[in-house]
């Protein structure tokens, strides 16, 4: 199917002619794409598949078919132009930047994917899943849990792993999933947060695995292959123990080097011995089931040497008997001397050893031999308990002698059924190896779903199986036997393969040595892969590597995490380990499959749909609960890395938009919250301030007054809801630009201050009318402000100001109207930053009148922060002539004391009721002042008219007689549009003359009555709060309501700065006409 198209036009005529048209169409173009800017305002998205930088322009606007397009090619390209980018895209390999964040750059050429789902998926995850745990410890766990629990066991873990696979399965088949496994899964699927913490954590799981592999590999080789190599030597049994791990530490120490260095040199050799590798396994199960089938015909001879009921450990002595016959004479053996003080028949022996007869029995009796009955059971033992034989006469005697030094087959650790549990389940990890390799696949949405799920059905079997024959074949005090000393040191499970014991050996090592180079390799990509990411600082340097990107410094990193699983040198000790790093990346899995499920986002289209959201729940129920059941306290250790990794990242980390599930899970409660709050005014009870804050921008779109966002975080202290809102002045077309980078200074003021909330810029064509779209439709449903915050206008008194007088007054009324509150910062730009502490000082309330409580409210909600916690709080009230001033401060005293606030209260007294000259005088000029400004307007509006006429007239006179005729008809009568000499200077003296009259008008006025009482007003009450709140860190008043009658608005601003001067720091508060605080609970 052709990918690239070519348009021909319908007309081939004319081809120099078009040419040149088509060269002037793009000339044009090209230089409207620079002058255009934003277009008609809308933002195009960039897609993860188109690069219209790299596309040719020439073949853009190939012929005339498509000219209606031809203005929005740049965004919105030709469908062949798609289809062609789509043909050439291509999975990027694991640890480069994804493919949504690297469509400008050039794309290199692949070989193409030629894996299929058996070799691509089913392979490996065979090789991941059968490994050390089968041939190391499977034997030891049916022994000790019996048959019935450790079908259990592995049922829980198979059916684990079985439920997580299909929910992977669903996330990999929804859309193309780069080479990032698990981690990019779960990234894009719950966010970067859980993406970073569970892909952190299942690093962590794939470094402890590669050195539970290594632990495995030096416990093959020192305990079954050469016993002799061994650096450290135990005389007893519990200094043997210690020898064993400190060569463990040694040998894995050496070997983490060996491999680290090979992995560093040539990964791709490892890559190629995979095969090599998995042979090994595939031949050493081959030779199990073998055996198995061999033991019916004719079971091998292992025998087990037994005395009374206790089994021995054969590497002491050679003859299972306590007398032999030679030269026809009764002489004791080896095993005499171990329990006897002489090799004398007469020698004082052990108790146990004197009432108890030595025997013989098979170890592996055979399938048909019935012994499946008895090892059906659990046998639990303390640590350094001895292996006893069920159903075996024994007779117990007094020990004098310490047990530790006989030669008896000793259990090393405690065992119950949760320590098994979390042993075993490392055995059924490595189910993601089929989506590591996605990007190496013919088909990866087709074949991780069927070669993961054949591969764990396939294990599951063999493990299954395994348990049953295990138990139908192996006497249960050799499956207990864990490290094979009763049958000579050979590995237990060896001592059942066909045709050798040594095919097991050899090949389990050489298993257990692939499996930790693999750990090696694919751990540090994993890593790099985070670290390029960019959602974790701190290990942003783990993306760097060598030139050809094989990540050297995390390969460092991994290397170091491992020798850690070897130090503490027991494979019993680790698995549980990395048991919890797995389960928590596989929980999470199954959390990202049902999230999206439930949430039916439209982009949720998995091809996989043998899946539903209660198998994802009940696997990752299932992963919570076994991670406990291995062990809690590990578990509670993961969790608490994986928190602290999560908060780090949400605090400190990049911020990614991956379109992941959490986020529409957020959308999804907002809007359910959202509809169940009621769209109404709260309880009082539940009233806090919800800000809308009104900010100035200049020129630069930067904020005028950041301070006012200081305010506003020490005010919220990130509670509650805040919306800062702003308004440019023109029209959303030619403002765009503007807009956004408005709104990004305005978002990352926001970000310096802390202050938490939206930002919301309007572009409106007037001040005026944007300020009041703002507190009509800033918020949502019942998320709406219910608090206008805004500073004082320093410069209202110049006409200029864009933010002028009446803009201010106008916004008083609104807020009035919409049953808002008001508070106005004075001198915004001396209060305090978030840095700032104030060490003393008070907060000075002047309650004049009573309006919902807002006054005393600021105070407590400021005092929450740590500027102003040590300010002590004052309440301060006004008493009139028939007041009585004592009880009004008990009962303020007592009404605070119900509201629970703790603050000082004094009644201040007004009684001088004289006007002063003073006040007269300050409203005289005020008056003046305001009607000197209201005919300097008018002398200003009649010259602008006077100019529009003459500006209409030459125009006229220009035009043609016809349109002219139709001009003169059209006017209204009263319009003369002829001007005469005479007539212009008529009219000249005419306004001259008035204005003339009118300023002497001024000069003989006398001030209004209403105004005269209002400037006394605030004259005395400025006069008393100076008297006692100067010097108080904040003054809370207060602010009186604008004028009624419209004509007093300049007048009315002039009150308020009387009614502040001399005051640093103010807040005039205006209440919305309801209660905020209550004394009741």
């Amino acid at each position: 199917m052709p990918t690239n198209f070519t348009v021909v036009p319908v007309e081939a005529q004319g081809g120099e002619r078009d040419s040149a048209e088509r060269d002037a169409w793009r000339r044009e173009d090209e230089e409207d794409g620079r002058d255009r800017g934003c277009g008609d305002g809308i933002s195009r998205e960039s897609s993860p598949f188109i690069n219209s930088a790299e596309m040719d322009r020439g073949n853009m606007y190939e012929g005339k078919n498509m000219a209606l397009f031809e203005e929005e090619m740049d965004s919105n390209p030709m469908v062949s132009s798609l289809l062609n980018k789509l043909a050439n895209y291509t999975n990027v390999t694991q640890g480069v930047v994804e493919h949504e964040a690297d469509e400008d750059s050039k794309r290199k050429e692949v070989k193409v994917p030629r894996m299929g789902t058996f070799i691509g998926v089913y392979l490996p995850c065979l090789q991941n899943i059968l490994g050390v745990i089968l041939f190391l410890r499977l034997t030891w766990i049916v022994g000790t849990a019996g048959v019935l629990e450790s079908f259990i066991i592995v049922f829980m873990c198979c059916a684990c792993t079985m439920l997580t696979a299909i929910s992977m399965s669903a996330i990999a088949t929804n859309g193309v999933v780069p080479a990032g496994g698990s981690y990019y899964m779960i990234s894009r699927s719950l966010g970067p947060e859980f993406g970073g913490a569970v892909g952190l954590c299942f690093y962590l799981g794939t470094t402890f695995a590669g050195a539970m592999y290594i632990l495995g590999t030096i416990e093959i080789l020192l305990t079954y292959i050469s016993p002799s190599a061994a650096i450290f030597k135990g005389e007893e049994a519990d200094g043997e123990a210690e020898a064993m791990l400190n060569n463990m530490r040694v040998y894995g120490t050496c070997i983490i080097i060996l491999m680290a260095i090979v992995v560093f040199v040539g990964v791709k050799y490892v890559n190629k011995l995979a095969l090599v590798f998995l042979a090994c396994v595939i031949l050493s199960i081959i030779a199990i089931y073998a055996g198995v089938i061999k033991t019916a015909i004719d079971p091998p001879d292992f025998p087990i040497c037994l005395l009374g009921n206790r089994t021995l450990s054969k590497r002491s002595f050679d003859v299972c008997a306590k007398f032999t016959e030679r030269n026809n004479e009764t002489k004791t053996t080896n095993l005499w001397l171990l329990f006897c003080n002489s090799s004398s028949p007469t020698a004082m022996c052990d108790d146990y050893f004197s009432l108890n007869n030595v025997t013989e029995i098979q170890g592996i009796p055979g399938i048909l031999s019935g012994v499946l009955i008895d090892n059906l059971w659990s046998t639990y033992s303390e640590k350094g308990s001895i292996v006893e034989k069920k159903n075996q006469p024994s007779i117990s005697g007094s020990e004098d002698i310490k047990i530790g030094g006989r030669p008896y087959v000793f259990t090393d650790i405690m065992t119950y059924f949760t320590v098994l549990v979390g042993i075993y389940f490392p055995s059924v990890t490595g189910i993601m190896a089929g989506s590591n390799r996605s990007g190496d696949l013919k088909d990866a949405q087709k074949s991780i779903p069927t070669g993961t799920i054949l591969a764990i059905s396939t294990t599951s079997f063999i493990y299954l199986s395994c348990i049953v024959l295990f138990g139908a074949c192996i006497e249960g005090v050799v499956l207990r036997d864990k490290y094979g000393e009763a049958v000579n040191g050979n590995l237990v499970v060896g001592t059942l393969a066909w045709p050798s014991p040594w095919v097991i050996v050899i090949g389990s090592f050489f298993s257990t040595c692939g499996a930790g180079l693999q750990s090696l390799t694919g751990a540090p990509r994993l890593l790099q892969a985070i670290a390029r990411d960019g959602i974790v600082p701190f290990i942003q340097v783990f993306g760097h590597g060598k030139a050809n990107g094989e990540p050297t410094w995390a390969l460092l990193l991994t290397a170091a995490i491992c020798e850690i699983g070897i130090l503490i040198a027991s494979l019993d000790n680790v698995a549980p380990i990395l048991s919890m790093f797995f389960l928590m990346c596989y929980m999470f899995v199954n959390l990202a499959c049902a999230v999206q499920t439930l949430l039916r986002t439209p982009n949720w289209r998995p091809r996989f749909k043998y899946y539903h959201w209660t198998l994802s729940f009940l696997g990752m129920s299932l992963c919570l609960a076994l991670m406990f059941i291995c062990s809690w306290y590990y578990a509670l250790i993961a969790m608490l890395i994986a928190g602290c990794i999560y908060k780090y990242i949400e605090y400190r980390g990049a911020e990614k938009e991956w379109g992941d599930g959490i986020r529409g899970l957020s959308l999804n409660a907002a809007r359910y919250a959202l509809l169940r709050v009621e769209d109404g005014p709260p309880h009082t009870k539940n009233w806090r301030p919800q800000l809308l804050v009104l900010l100035n921008l200049d020129c630069e779109q930067l904020v005028k007054h950041p301070r006012l966002l200081s305010f506003t975080s020490q005010l919220k202290a990130g509670k509650g809801l805040t919306i800062v809102g702003s308004v440019l002045q023109g029209t959303y077309l030619d403002k765009c630009v503007e807009t956004q980078k408005a709104e990004e200074n305005v978002k990352a003021l926001m970000a310096v201050e802390k202050t938490k909330g939206f930002c919301q810029i309007v572009v409106s064509p007037s001040f005026r009318d944007g300020i009041s779209h703002l507190i009509q439709s800033a918020g949502l449903g019942g998320m709406k402000h219910n608090t206008v915050l805004m500073a004082w206008p320093q410069s209202w008194k110049q006409t200029e100001n864009h933010f002028s007088w009446k803009n201010f007054v106008d916004t008083v009324r609104e807020t009035t109207a919409a049953q808002q509150a008001l508070l106005v910062a004075k001198n915004i730009d001396l209060f305090p930053t978030n840095q700032e502490r104030f060490t003393e000082g008070n907060i000075d309330v002047w309650w004049i009148v009573h309006d919902g409580g807002m006054l005393m409210l600021l105070p407590f909600l400021l005092r929450q922060h740590k500027v102003w916690r040590k300010c002590k709080m004052r309440i301060f009230t006004v008493a009139q002539m028939d007041d009585n001033s004592i009880q009004m401060k008990k009962d303020l005293q007592m009404f605070l004391y119900h509201l629970r606030l703790n603050a000082e209260v004094e009644v201040v007294e007004m009684f001088e009721n004289d006007i002063s000259a003073f006040t007269y005088e300050k409203t005289l000029m005020m008056e003046q002042r305001s009607q000197m400004l209201k005919q300097m307007q008018l002398s200003k509006n009649e010259r602008e008219r006077e100019a529009q006429l003459i500006h209409d007239r030459n125009t006229a006179s220009r035009s043609a007689p016809a349109v002219k005729a139709s001009v003169a008809a059209a006017m209204p009568e009263k319009v003369q549009m002829t001007w005469t000499k005479e007539k212009f200077v008529a009219e000249k003296h005419k306004n001259k003359d008035t204005n003339v009259s009118g300023f002497k008008d001024i000069f003989n006025m006398k001030p209004n009555q209403s105004n005269v009482r209002r400037m006394h007003t605030a004259v005395k009450l400025n006069g008393v709060v100076l008297n006692k709140s100067q010097h108080a860190q904040l003054v809370l008043l207060n602010m009186p309501g604008p004028p009624k009658n419209r004509k007093g608005d300049e007048n009315y601003m002039e009150f308020l700065e009387v009614l502040t001067e001399g005051l640093d720091r103010v807040l005039l508060v205006r209440g919305s006409g309801r209660e905020v605080i209550t004394i009741y609970s």
